[in-house]
């Protein structure tokens, strides 16, 4: 009973203005750091992996790298083009482009084939990431130029331009995601609680923890840079969580406080809470952090960006759990005693404390099943779970590209149209070459007949000349592609210039270095440097929720079934995932477009936080089924009463966190819109399949063989005493 997690509740429970205001200072202490470091984001070259990365990285060091660039597109608003009018209009771009401090150049207008389009290419100065903050000025030259030709339609896009439309985007969907899921969790908590206050503290509380790992993540990014997903992934996760734990130690608080009917302090509820639910609050945050963490393995800046914000925020809301919370259950607990000593003064009856620890007659319909057969059951659930991850087999997984970004963004559109009228500069394969200076003409002569190969293949349309560093030491191709970045043909391009065309003829230069980049590039090579870590990943993972869950109930056993329902789960939920978005049948009710294929971070990133999140539920009901065994009851006896016990802040968990990955559904950035299904499908199958059905299932069948090596103690050890003097509580370590 003197364990951290109940000394700190009852400090704070016993100094509950001190407790709350610390609380109120770390996260403006938190947010006034944050803001004053600032963010420190991600380079371009933290993005490089794979083949890829390797040419990106040596066309940098000869400084050849790609520069951002934008296209300006000038055709007739109606009609035919007019061509002096247009080159006029194209000269005054130029020049007006030329004079900006971040433009590297404007190359000379180009025509399309039906001669309706002419376009302006402008490069920038600077790395990719950094372009679309520059952007706002080349669109200002833009609107001002067609402003002074109304006949001319001039329309800018670029790989800055659609960063900053799609991050714009982003913030959009973020702002309507707050105002889908704030009032439907405000809701569930009032059904919850039936009371304004009571649904209150745990929204605030999670609101708080937000905002201080927001600040926290910020002084985190200087030591794993931020790939700009961190406060997507804080706002998401930390509402989930700092929710969920609160609710935990709030409704245990609750249902002692019937229990007790008065004869307890509220300091002492407080403490049982703790040493409670506090304890599974804990056990279960440091689980998702210890399960997070496995993503920082698969080298990736966007994965250890997602785990750094998860981690932040989790153990800020276990934080808030343990402080503020106390503080404020003992600040209402007071205000209730006051409350019921002015009612006993008029003669009124006490108000009842809404509790409920048995369960409703709903909980035990569903416990029926796994009661009285667990056998056909546990099979039942398991081959139904199955079932649902059959479409698994058919998963395709790609990089989601500019090609798959929502149409509503304008300038995506743009985009659209600068592909149909300029359909041989769709795709530019870089080929770089890295080799002795002395042999600097040799790979010139080797790169040439390498885009003299190509030219012949229809697969390709073009190649530009050969660039060289000043010390001659790295030499640049690149080849256009008719076809667009997503297509079969696209990837057929990079697949017969690496495999064919390069070692033909640059392979033959003794000593050379070669490698190819690009967006096609970038796409094929991510989800193999992905793949390549997965079982690194996943491997770490599963041993690390095996080893939480044998140290949380000091059983294998368990452990081992944890591991398997997990797994279980996730694979449900990704087949699942697969058969809505890798199909067109959804599309309609999902508003998205399908691109036949997953996003590349979406499996991994729902095993790791899956396996997470699913410990709220284990250790929460294991808990509760422990503590009966603790106080004397049999195994089975302690499964039914635990799982009853739990059911309803089970579900009312479930649904707050459903409800806040389902707002992500309604987003338009097609990975966020998956990761939202798929993590919303997880979580109701965890809470009402796996916690439910299998579980119990399990546990019955096992029995006493279910705590092996050992059976926890006896009554003594367990027993939740609640004396007049409200000072003893249980010890469940």
């Amino acid at each position: 009973m003197n364990s951290l997690t109940v000394r700190t509740a009852r400090w704070s429970a016993r100094h509950p203005w001190r407790a709350l205001v610390g609380w109120l200072v770390f996260v403006g202490v938190c947010l006034g750091v944050g803001g004053a470091v600032g963010t420190h984001s991600a380079t371009t070259a933290d993005y490089r992996v794979g083949e890829a990365g390797r040419a990106e990285a040596m066309a940098a060091e000869g400084h050849l790298e790609r520069l951002p660039t934008e296209q300006v597109l000038i055709s007739a608003r109606s009609g035919p083009l007019d061509r002096a009018a247009a080159r006029d209009a194209a000269e005054e771009l130029t020049s007006r482009m030329e004079r900006l401090p971040d433009v590297a150049g404007v190359d000379a207008p180009v025509s399309s084939g039906d001669r309706r389009t002419l376009m302006v290419a402008v490069a920038l100065k600077g790395e990719e990431r950094d372009a679309k903050d520059k952007v706002d000025a080349l669109l200002a030259q833009t609107e001002a130029v067609g402003r002074a030709r109304p006949a001319l339609l001039l329309e800018e896009t670029g790989s800055p331009s659609i960063s900053k439309g799609v991050d714009e985007q982003r913030g959009h969907d973020l702002a309507l995601s707050e105002k889908i899921t704030l009032p439907v969790t405000l809701i569930t908590l009032l059904v919850v609680f039936g009371s304004v206050t009571m649904a209150g503290v745990p929204l605030l509380l999670a609101l708080s923890s937000i905002a201080a790992a927001v600040g926290l993540s910020m002084v985190a990014s200087h030591v794993s840079p931020d790939a700009g997903v961190g406060t997507n992934v804080i706002l998401m996760i930390g509402l989930a969580v700092g929710v969920d734990y609160t609710l935990f130690h709030l409704k245990r608080e609750r249902e002692e406080r019937a229990r007790a009917a008065g004869r307890l302090s509220a300091e002492a509820l407080v403490e049982l809470a703790a040493a409670t639910s506090g304890r599974a609050v804990v056990v279960s945050g440091f689980a998702v952090v210890a399960s997070t963490a496995t993503l920082y393995l698969a080298s990736d800046v966007i994965f250890s960006s997602l785990a750094t914000g998860t981690i932040v925020v989790v153990l800020v809301a276990v934080a808030s759990s343990l402080t503020a919370l106390p503080a404020l259950l003992v600040m209402l607990g007071r205000r209730a005693e006051r409350g019921a000593l002015r009612r006993a003064g008029r003669g009124k009856p006490p108000r009842r404390t809404r509790g409920g620890d048995s369960g409703g007659r709903v909980w035990n319909a569903l416990l029926r099943p796994a009661r009285r057969h667990p056998a056909a059951t546990l099979c039942v659930s398991v081959l139904a779970l199955l079932a649902l991850a059959t479409p698994l087999a058919g998963l395709k997984i790609t990089e989601m590209s500019r090609d798959t970004h929502s149409r509503d963004i304008p300038v995506m559109r743009v985009y659209d149209r600068l592909n149909e009228a300029f359909p041989e500069q769709r795709v530019t394969h870089q080929v770089v070459v890295r080799a002795d200076a002395a042999r600097s003409g040799e790979v010139v002569g080797a790169l040439r007949e390498l885009a003299r190969r190509a030219g012949a293949d229809p697969l390709f349309s073009g190649a530009s000349p050969v660039r060289t560093s000043a010390d001659h030491r790295i030499s640049v191709l690149e080849l256009r592609v008719p076809y667009l970045g997503d297509s079969e043909q696209a990837y057929d391009s990079l697949h017969r210039l690496r495999e064919r065309y390069l070692p033909a003829t640059v392979g033959r230069v003794g000593g050379a270095e070669s490698a190819v980049s690009g967006d096609v590039a970038r796409y094929t090579d991510y989800p193999a440097h992905q793949n390549g870590k997965l079982p690194l990943v996943l491997g770490a993972l599963l041993l690390v929720t095996f080893a939480m869950t044998a140290y949380a109930f000091r059983s294998l056993v368990l452990a081992l079934i944890g591991v398997v329902l997990n797994l279980l789960s996730a694979a449900a939920s990704l087949g699942l995932l697969v058969l809505v978005f890798q199909g067109t049948w959804a599309e309609g009710m999902l508003d998205f477009h399908s691109t036949g294929s997953i996003g590349s971070r979406v499996p991994l990133f729902l095993f790791v936080i899956l396996f997470g999140l699913s410990m709220d539920y284990q250790v929460f009901v294991v808990s509760r089924i422990r503590e009966a065994v603790l106080a004397g009851a049999s195994t089975r006896q302690a499964v039914l009463d635990g799982i009853r016990r739990s059911a309803s802040v089970v579900t009312s968990a479930a649904v707050v966190m459903t409800t806040v990955f389902v707002s992500f559904v309604f987003l338009h950035i097609i990975e966020m819109k998956q990761i939202g299904f798929v993590l919303a499908v997880a979580v109701l199958l965890d809470a009402f399949i796996v916690r439910v059905m299998v579980l119990p299932a399990a546990m019955l069948l096992l029995g006493e063989a279910s705590w092996w090596p050992a059976r926890p103690a006896g009554p003594r050890a367990g027993a939740l005493a609640h004396p007049a003097d409200g000072r003893a509580v249980a010890d469940v370590r």
